[in-house]
């Protein structure tokens, strides 16, 4: 099972606080839009999202369809059936992409410490 990029997502109390932090670190935006509270950051590999009052908690995130450089994958497995295979192991969702749908969706998972993970395929 590949799950696609990986970056965290982190609840910011002041988007362009947060921006200007990792821009110091070494971060570029990628992504986003910071007056509807959101940004996609990145430095070499490492991807991280800046949610501004969208998130409860800062949030595992992997992005099928994507590779690490936030770039479209031509073969990638499809959200809806990363989700079956889940389901066959007994996990149990926050929430659920609809199976019946494709293109963008997503579902979470709660990890065994209370931590968010989420699956978002953006196409």
């Amino acid at each position: 099972m590949t799950l696609g990029a990986f970056s965290v997502s982190l609840n910011v109390a002041d988007i362009a606080a947060s921006q200007d932090f990792y821009g110091k670190i070494g971060f570029t935006q990628i992504g986003g839009d910071a007056d509807q509270g959101w940004l996609i950051l990145r430095n070499g590999n490492t991807i991280i999202g800046l949610f501004q009052g969208m998130l409860a908690a800062n949030t595992l995130t992997f992005n099928p369809g994507w590779d690490q450089q936030a770039r479209n994958l031509d073969d990638f497995e499809d959200i809806r059936d990363i989700q079956r295979r889940l389901k066959a192991e007994g996990l149990t969702f926050v929430a659920e992409a609809d199976e019946t749908t494709s293109g963008p969706a997503s579902f979470i998972l709660m990890d065994p410490d209370g931590n968010p993970v989420l699956f978002d395929q953006h196409r």
